[in-house]
């Protein structure tokens, strides 16, 4: 069985890395995985690292395809795509999220009657308006396999009506980041010199536009008042936010790596991300989240009050945070599964080709 692994951005390296070990371990002689890099996260920094970190091996094929807008990106990837498909021609192609490297891949396999497999299937946010949003809705359409992270991310295809599609098969084995996190939880918990503070992330494009990014800043300025933030900075707003921040107590640093990123939040007070994957890793480590975004696709930490949705375009939103009351995080809420999810993917996506 060969199978074509797309990849594009950097949470999908982390959740492949876990996909590929099992396969090396135990399906080795089973499963030929070729890796694809489309490119889309263009920072070589932000990239290599994880793939160091996690040691995967080398995409046999890198498109170099980034820094152009959504359709034009799609479309080449589609067209590239193509090629490396006609000179593979695998059995089965894997894709993850929702990125537009996860949208090109299932159209790309579609188009060839190849199976897709989609990993991270059903979540919703129920905004159109997000692009990210458009990517999942299509790819879960097209996949053939649909392995969802959540009861609610299945509820959602339930209620899409995807079991009576044919040639659909729904499956919740839990997430595979949780999987990630609990291979290496020894080495994530560990005290660094400095603890109890904000730890903050920005990327996400609606939130990258010059009138609310400088919202967040100016409300983050206020909000280091009370307690030190630690800001690992994207590279497409570095420029700007060095610009912006005035305060010593907001303290930017270059974007890191999983495992130092992983030892931070287990150090921190608390979460201010617009990141999807960081509210997950938030409640790994049982810190409370607060989400710069006006709805998300992981309810059910919201639903649990663990999370808190905070609107970006607020004016002083940092006053929301600080009255904000914690619920304790319930160690025995397993939403993401039990830190097996990877092993019952790669055993589904062998027994999908022997049945």
């Amino acid at each position: 069985m060969k199978m074509l692994t797309i990849l594009g951005a950097r949470p999908q390296f982390i959740k492949a890395s876990a996909i590929s070990e099992i396969i090396n371990l135990k399906f080795k002689k089973k499963i030929q995985e070729i890796l694809v890099h489309t490119g889309q996260h263009y920072d070589y920094d932000m990239s290599k690292i994880f793939f160091k970190e996690f040691n995967i091996k080398k995409p046999k094929y890198f498109l170099n395809i980034s820094r152009l807008n959504h359709l034009e990106m799609v479309g080449k990837m589609i067209f590239k795509l193509n090629e490396v498909i006609n000179k593979e021609k695998p059995d089965i192609i894997l894709v993850y999220g929702d990125t537009n490297s996860t949208l090109a891949g299932a159209i790309s396999s579609a188009k060839k009657n190849i199976p897709i497999a989609h990993i991270e299937s059903g979540l919703r946010s129920n905004n159109l308006l997000m692009p990210e949003e458009i990517n999942r809705i299509v790819t879960d359409r097209l996949s053939n396999l649909l392995f969802c992270s959540s009861d609610i991310s299945k509820r959602n295809l339930l209620k899409e009506n995807f079991t009576k599609m044919k040639g659909k098969k729904i499956y919740n084995f839990g997430d595979v980041m949780f999987d990630i996190h609990k291979k290496h939880s020894s080495i994530l918990r560990q005290r660094m010199n400095f603890n109890n503070f904000y730890l903050t992330t920005i990327h996400r494009e609606e939130n990258c536009e010059k009138s609310i990014l400088e919202n967040i800043l100016n409300n983050l300025e206020n909000l280091s008042k009370t307690r030190k933030i630690i800001f690992p900075v994207h590279p497409r707003i570095q420029n700007f936010v060095k610009k912006k921040i005035k305060s010593n107590k907001i303290i930017l640093t270059k974007p890191m790596g999983y495992k130092e990123f992983g030892k931070h939040i287990y150090n921190s007070f608390a979460v201010i991300t617009d990141s999807g994957g960081v509210q997950k890793e938030s409640f790994f480590f049982n810190k409370n989240c607060f989400v710069l975004r006006k709805e998300t696709e992981w309810k059910e930490l919201v639903n649990k009050k663990y999370n808190f949705l905070i609107d970006p375009n607020k004016n002083k939103f940092y006053k929301d945070i600080l009255k904000k009351k914690f619920y304790k995080i319930n160690n025995i809420y397993r939403p993401y599964g039990n830190g097996f999810s990877s092993i019952k993917i790669v055993k589904c996506l062998y027994d999908y080709f022997e049945q």
